[in-house]
């Protein structure tokens, strides 16, 4: 079975051309004018991935993966303008894998794709050796299970945000660049901007700071990278 992607954009042009050309790779398209059109339509009819415009009619981009993230740990890319910069922020802070801004490369926008989907395959497969729970003092990390707990309470991370996370705390204290952690988010050979990075970790704290207040584990050390204290 093809994996299956939604396209969520109002622009006609850019839902038919990106649509050949994922097709023409081999994933199945479902295409959506309006952010509530797509609520309904992913709602009935999951998909694997979903590409996103912030800016539509009726329900935007924004609206549409605060809903979408009550309910599903969906991957999500967010298509942006070149005036979207406080936008792109506050999508990757609501959830959001990644973004690409317009006009883009369609051969960028596969790549990412493929990047995201083989983190979720490699997340999902069955047959292999299933990768040990990290225990980090009250943190726990199931790979397995795509679990993350707190002393027991769950912490509702997207993909990227659990890798993150992850990469970090295997060696609590050893400092981590952005170009590491990226590496350990997205695979090698693919670049995101250091601020994308920024923004996960953002959204990190917050998520931690929501479930249990004071969340101070993972340090910013200014022009070097991230850390992850144990204790």
């Amino acid at each position: 079975m093809p994996q299956t992607i939604a396209l969520v954009d109002d622009d006609r042009n850019i839902l038919t051309s990106v649509t050949i050309t994922l097709e023409a790779e081999g994933f199945a398209v479902r295409t959506y004018s309006d952010g509530a059109e797509a609520l309904r339509g992913l709602t009935q009819q999951p998909v694997d991935l979903a590409v996103l415009d912030i800016k539509m009619p009726r329900m935007d981009g924004m609206e549409l993966l605060e809903k979408l993230r009550k309910t599903s740990s969906l991957p999500v890319i967010f298509l942006t303008s070149k005036d979207d910069e406080v936008d792109e922020l506050m999508g990757l802070r609501m959830g959001a894998d990644d973004y690409i801004k317009k006009p883009f490369s369609q051969r960028l926008l596969i790549e990412r794709i493929r990047s995201i989907l083989r983190r979720e395959e490699s997340r999902n497969a069955t047959g292999q050796t299933a990768e040990a729970a990290m225990m980090r003092g009250p943190l726990m990390m199931d790979p397995t299970r795509h679990l993350c707990t707190w002393d027991g309470r769950p912490i509702e991370l997207t993909v990227t945000e659990f890798l993150l996370l992850k990469a970090l705390a295997q060696r609590p204290g050893h400092v981590k660049s952005r170009d590491q952690l990226m590496d350990s988010a997205y695979g090698e050979n693919i670049y995101v901007d250091d601020r994308t990075i920024d923004s996960h970790i953002k959204r990190l704290r917050k998520k931690f700071k929501a479930v249990i207040g004071e969340f101070n584990h993972i340090e910013t050390l200014y022009g070097v990278g991230y850390r992850y204290k144990e204790s």
